[in-house]
């Protein structure tokens, strides 16, 4: 957060300070005092990134108030406000560009659409951080109506309400280690503060661990889900993925969700969605590791995967 926040600082302080002082903004007024506007909004947003929702907190426990009634699944302040920073500051300079220097009007044309897909972004961002974006994709995930299920890296519990909104009987498992840097206090209090808003604690154990190496006995669930966690597991993925395969009973389902290059995803990360793995890579990943593929699609502006544990083993590699 403190990257987004000093860069977003240091690009108000720009608009509040410099921009002003050019020629061609100081002769409008409406220009002059526009950019003094943004500047002061993109400064006092960006402190608030890099810490101030903490300081927040902080000052309201101190205070006594009471622990909110609604959903909070903990994305970061950078995540819900950085991309509406970003809009600002290439509209921002889009707007200087086209006044003090309009023969570089097509890169001012350039960062408008790129306030444009950060705009877009944003809006992603926070529908997905709603109770209502707390959904699955309509597959074959379960057969039996009381199965067993395993969130494999819940955080502060988006996928185990969806679970458990999806399957009114089923009995969730929510594995993390809880340590996300992302995630408010790495999400182990607001997953229990969650679970039991949408009323579904009864059904819902909380465990901690490693997806690398977790500890229950080879095929003890009915199906798992996964939900943007897998992907952050970097080289030890494969393993991730085998351990799941483990645990899973035979003819298990497996539903993956993760970020792949496309343009919501550019919309959310810009250039760091160009590093994301793409579809075939997580297909050929997830295979190697024993998977069969039985589904895919799109939902809610991100990819899934839906597999399948085979039935009977093949031989061992």
């Amino acid at each position: 957060m403190w990257v987004v926040g000093v860069l977003g600082i240091a690009a108000g302080l720009v608009l509040m300070v410099y921009v002003p002082s050019l020629t061609a903004v100081s002769q409008g007024i409406v220009l002059f005092a526009g950019f003094h506007l943004v500047g002061a909004v993109v400064l006092l947003a960006s402190i608030y990134v890099t810490g101030g929702e903490p300081l927040a907190q902080r000052l309201a426990s101190l205070a006594g108030k009471k622990e909110s009634e609604t959903f909070d699944f903990g994305w970061a302040p950078a995540w819900t406000n950085g991309p509406w920073i970003a809009a600002l500051i290439a509209l921002s300079t889009a707007v200087v560009l086209e006044v003090a220097a309009p023969s570089y009007w097509p890169l001012a044309m350039a960062l408008t659409l790129i306030a444009a897909g950060c705009f877009a972004g944003n809006l992603f961002v926070r529908s997905s951080a709603r109770y209502e974006g707390a959904v699955l994709p309509m597959v074959d995930l379960v057969s039996g109506a009381d199965a067993l299920v395993l969130d494999a890296g819940c955080g502060a519990g988006r996928t185990t309400i969806a679970v458990g909104r999806a399957f009114a009987k089923a009995r969730i498992v929510a594995f993390d280690r809880f340590d996300s840097d992302y995630i408010e206090g790495g999400g182990r209090h607001l997953l229990e503060h969650n679970v039991r808003l949408a009323g579904i604690d009864a059904r819902v154990r909380i465990e901690r661990g490693d997806l690398t190496s977790m500890p229950f006995p080879a095929e003890h669930y009915d199906a798992v889900v996964s939900a943007h966690a897998v992907d952050h597991l970097g080289a030890a993925t494969e393993q991730g993925l085998r351990e799941i395969l483990r645990v899973l009973k035979p003819g298990g389902r497996f539903l993956l969700v993760v970020w792949v290059p496309g343009w919501m995803m550019f919309a959310v990360a810009n250039v760091m969605s160009f590093f994301l793995r793409p579809k075939r890579d997580w297909r050929s990943l997830t295979q190697l590791a024993g998977f069969e593929v039985a589904d895919e699609g799109m939902f809610n502006g991100v990819w899934f995967l839906l597999l399948r544990k085979p039935s009977a083993e093949g031989p061992k590699r």
